[in-house]
């Protein structure tokens, strides 16, 4: 069963990046390997304009479950774009073991 609407269908194959929490979005991130990592953004970043264009017609009141998962996989992207773009590596750079846990997020 599909996750996205159908014009994303091509980006089933990370749907599992569809997650609903910051939290879980980052912990998937340091559980993934570069080119996991590179993967996920080679193909969510060529598609990022069409689906900010696709959720801005959609309704946050009674958003569908697709759509749902759409916004997270493009918050996803987020998570994963500095590793990709900047670090690479998926912590952050001389952080060691220190995190910065979310304590209120937008509820969607």
């Amino acid at each position: 069963m599909p996750t996205l609407p159908p014009a994303f269908a091509d980006l089933e194959p990370f749907a599992d990046w569809a997650l609903p929490s910051e939290y879980d979005r980052y912990a998937k991130r340091l559980t993934c390997t570069m080119d996991e990592l590179q993967a996920f953004y080679d193909a969510a970043f060529p598609r990022l304009a069409d689906s900010t264009e696709y959720l801005k017609g959609v309704e946050l009141d009674g958003i569908s479950d697709e759509d749902r998962h759409l916004l997270w996989l493009f918050c996803a992207l987020v998570t994963v774009s500095f590793p990709v773009e900047v670090w690479h590596q998926p912590r952050v750079p001389d952080s060691g073991a220190a995190t910065i846990d979310v304590v209120f997020e937008p509820a969607v």
